[in-house]
């Protein structure tokens, strides 16, 4: 089943009052009522992430949310509805609950400074964007709402979201349409599948194909080797079999040249 309709928080205000994400041990426990599509082993549940920073000079784009995320955002949105807070102050603490907490924030730093971007934004470093500096940055992700896979976290594997239309429409009904609210800001995507995802989209003219910035590993903390060869901080010589060097220096080279002709670096 897929629907067309566009979840919107107001859909979702009352669901979100009423339900106890505590309570909720697995997204085959999510109430029924988030759910936006589902076909066969594939569901699309709501989140509240509707908010979009259209002042963002940099997006950094994930490929979904998961179950974790989806509990903390709703915990949130919830608290601060029971607050009496404005609907755009719960959509921005729901969206931003947690961004890039634990070890992959330095990581992510240390990528987008090294190749840059703090110069680009008049910045001393990127740590100020999850601080003074947090209205210069959009974190989104191309499937904006979870995705579950026989329950589990969708990993960007399988099955493809290119050629699955259940995903395919999750990507152009929400991403899509942050894209056209942001037309000025650099794309970083977070692994190569929303890097491709990020193509898919360029070729149908969501996106300006020079403002996506591939090239820099995933920040997570899995990718340590990669990550220190990208940085300069582990030699080539001493890179074990899993890390292909080679394809990282590539990688690196093309990046650069894209930044350069956008005056970045």
């Amino acid at each position: 089943m897929l629907s067309s309709t566009i979840a919107t928080f107001s859909s979702f205000r009352d669901l979100i009052q009423g339900t106890d994400p505590d309570a909720v041990a697995t997204p085959a426990q999510i109430p029924d009522g988030f759910l936006l599509a589902r076909a066969g082993a594939l569901s699309a549940h709501y989140i509240p992430f509707d908010y979009v920073n259209r002042a963002a000079r940099v997006v950094l784009v994930g490929i979904s949310p998961g179950f974790v995320q989806w509990k903390n955002a709703v915990r949130e949105a919830r608290r601060l509805l029971a607050l009496g807070a404005s609907q755009d102050a719960v959509l921005r603490a729901a969206k931003y609950t947690g961004a890039f907490s634990g070890a992959i924030r330095p990581n992510l730093v240390a990528l987008l400074d090294h190749v840059g971007l703090q110069r680009w934004l008049g910045i001393a470093g990127c740590a100020s964007l999850f601080g003074a500096h947090a209205h210069l940055m959009h974190v989104t992700a191309v499937l904006r709402h979870p995705v579950f896979v026989d329950q589990k976290n969708y990993n960007g594997a399988a099955p493809n979201m290119l050629t699955t239309p259940l995903l395919q429409a999750q990507l152009l009904d929400y991403f899509a349409r942050e894209a056209s609210l942001l037309p000025d800001a650099v794309y970083v995507p977070l692994g190569p599948k929303v890097g491709l995802a990020l193509d898919w989209l360029a070729r149908r003219g969501v996106l300006a194909p020079d403002r996506i910035l591939h090239g820099m590993p995933h920040p997570s903390g899995a990718n340590a080797e990669r990550i220190a060869y990208f940085l300069g901080r582990k030699d080539r010589a001493a890179l074990s079999s899993r890390t292909n060097g080679a394809r990282i220096d590539a990688d690196r080279l093309a990046l650069r040249a894209k930044m350069a002709a956008l005056g970045i670096g």
